[in-house]
């Protein structure tokens, strides 16, 4: 005789299981609405992987928002790109810096000011969105170790955890609803439980490129990437990478090092040396590009 599953009963004295039962009902339902990825930004990666790019054409786009042309201009002047002299104009910061770093500058900039917006806890989208950076900076590092598309990987470890502030908002909204408070301990876990599905839905609403959609869903798992394993496996290891470098007490470096991803990468003793050697040189990329 077929039975019928039945939900778990929610502990009422668990505010998380409340909220995680919320949130799970709102996804099943389809009632969250995923936010669009900013044109400018949509429209700095299209002409970034075209073979028709150029600065003009980049610096032309960039201009139309004059925030994000601000952002780029004070990023290119930083001590992380150390220009020899001031830049002063988006032409001369892509003859400089080149074409595809001016891109990835302004695709970064636009993403972290004109995406997700939760009141009162902008504190946790900028340790989000620095974490993130983290992760792009160094998977680039370790593409450049493996000879693996440097460009592709920076959008994968940029946009890898996405997922956490679309949940941010999710959790949030149903935290207001449920009139219980959220403590931060308590947020930055629920951002962790399924923000690879919510990623998964903003990689399919903004339509990115399959690896990057592979290395959102996967990278924790990332054998399971299938066709993408490569990228899925870069993204974890600067997911990890990023950990240790943002949040305090995540990893030691002993503890960093102690993963077959190193292996599986075949990356010797000397590249993860090359890689921890590139700590400050991250931080000073990701202190340029917080917006």
């Amino acid at each position: 005789m077929p039975t019928v599953a039945t939900a778990p009963a929610i502990d009422a004295n668990d505010p998380s299981a409340q909220i995680r039962a919320a949130v799970a009902d709102r996804l099943a339902a389809g009632s969250f609405e995923v936010p669009m990825l900013p044109q400018v930004a949509s429209q700095v990666s299209i002409l970034a992987s075209s073979a028709d790019a150029d600065a003009p054409r980049l610096s032309a786009l960039i201009h139309r928002d004059a925030v994000l042309a601000g952002h780029v201009l004070r990023i290119a002047n930083s001590p992380a790109y150390m220009p020899r002299m001031p830049i002063v104009s988006l032409q001369q910061a892509v003859a400089r810096l080149g074409l595809q770093v001016v891109a990835e500058i302004a695709f970064a900039a636009s993403v972290q000011s004109g995406v997700f917006r939760v009141p009162g806890y902008e504190s946790v989208l900028k340790q989000l969105w620095r974490h993130s950076l983290a992760s792009g900076a160094f998977a680039k590092e370790i593409a450049r170790a493996r000879r693996f598309n440097v460009e592709s990987a920076f959008l994968c470890g940029l946009l890898h955890a996405v997922g956490r502030p679309a949940m941010l908002q999710l959790t949030t909204d149903a935290a207001k609803a449920l009139r219980l408070t959220l403590t931060p301990a308590r947020v930055f876990t629920l951002l962790d439980d399924g923000h690879q599905e919510v990623g998964a839905l903003v990689a399919a609403k903004w339509e990115l490129p399959k690896p990057v959609c592979a290395a959102i869903t996967h990278y924790q798992d990332y054998r399971r990437a299938a066709g993408f394993e490569h990228d899925a496996m870069v993204t974890f290891l600067a997911d990890r990478l990023a950990t240790h470098l943002t949040v305090a007490g995540a990893f030691d470096e002993t503890s960093v090092r102690d993963h077959a991803v190193f292996a599986d990468l075949n990356l010797y003793p000397d590249d993860v040396n090359a890689l921890l050697a590139k700590k400050e040189s991250v931080a000073r990329t990701v202190d340029a590009m917080t917006v």
